[in-house]
């Protein structure tokens, strides 16, 4: 299972997605969220999935190494789509003691599965095709206006940049204590629910020391390079908009106002 989280992984290949600035990734990714929402019928759904396989094709991402990433999801998926399938007012389909099947709710717990899947995979393009280097870059000229409010904006970019660089190294180290923990007799699998809690410290206090080891260590190799924020920092490659990028930035406002168009009509 810990193989399978793609969050904060970056696949390298030679794609215009790759080569696109980090501040149009995350203002198309912003955007294909808010038409998932946007969107309330099949047809739209027809046309985010559409728009999602052609990001997916010119990213030259392998498309089973992405749908990989949806398998740490599944039970958030699964209770999603439950709780909207029984809880749904509407025309009764089948019911038992409180819990009755609608076929509104059964409309709905469809439709929130895609969102959240499209979402994810959605997502997912941004960090694959982007460095966490461009990632933090991109985050730290987009939240830039902040600044004139003392929003300590290079500080979060930096704590995000920081947390995904730690995401992967943290999912290898609970792999290693995990079949360590294993080898010397402890079982993940078996049992109830209370026995698969506590079967889970062995493998949680080793790693929340090794968490905090790491964490230490990077503080106090920061504070021995001399850091102290972003005031007066300057950039190794600055970012500047190409002429692709301007023409990204008009296909994802053609594709919003398109969804737009379809609530409105309501298509």
């Amino acid at each position: 299972m810990m193989r399978d989280i793609t969050i904060g992984q970056y696949y390298p290949a030679d794609s215009i997605l790759h080569r696109l600035d980090p501040r149009v990734k995350f203002v198309s990714t912003l955007v294909y969220i808010i038409s998932l929402f946007v969107f309330s019928s099949w047809v739209g759904y027809g046309v985010a999935a559409l728009f999602l396989v052609a990001l997916i094709v010119l990213s030259k991402v392998p498309f089973g190494f992405m749908v990989k990433g949806l398998k740490p999801i599944m039970v958030l998926l699964l209770i999603t789509m439950f709780f909207n399938l029984v809880f749904t007012p509407g025309e009764v389909l089948w019911s038992f003691w409180i819990l009755k099947i609608t076929k509104e709710g059964i409309r709905l717990a469809i439709k929130m599965g895609i969102r959240l899947v499209f979402l994810i995979i959605g997502a997912s393009i941004m960090t694959l095709t982007t460095t966490p280097n461009q990632l933090t870059d991109g985050l730290e000229r987009l939240l830039r206006p902040l600044n004139k409010i003392h929003v300590p904006v290079h500080e979060i970019a930096m704590m995000m940049s920081i947390a995904l660089r730690f995401i992967p190294i943290l999912m290898e180290e609970t792999d290693k204590i995990m079949k360590a923990q294993m080898a010397r007799g402890a079982d993940f699998e078996n049992g109830n629910l209370i026995q698969k809690v506590k079967n889970m410290v062995p493998l949680l206090v080793p790693l929340f020391i090794s968490a905090f080891r790491r964490a230490n260590d990077l503080a106090m190799a920061m504070e021995a390079r001399c850091y102290h924020g972003g005031d007066g920092r300057t950039q190794m490659k600055p970012l500047a908009y190409e002429k692709r990028d301007y023409l990204a930035y008009l296909v994802v406002a053609g594709y919003l106002a398109l969804s737009i168009v379809f609530r409105v009509v309501g298509i």
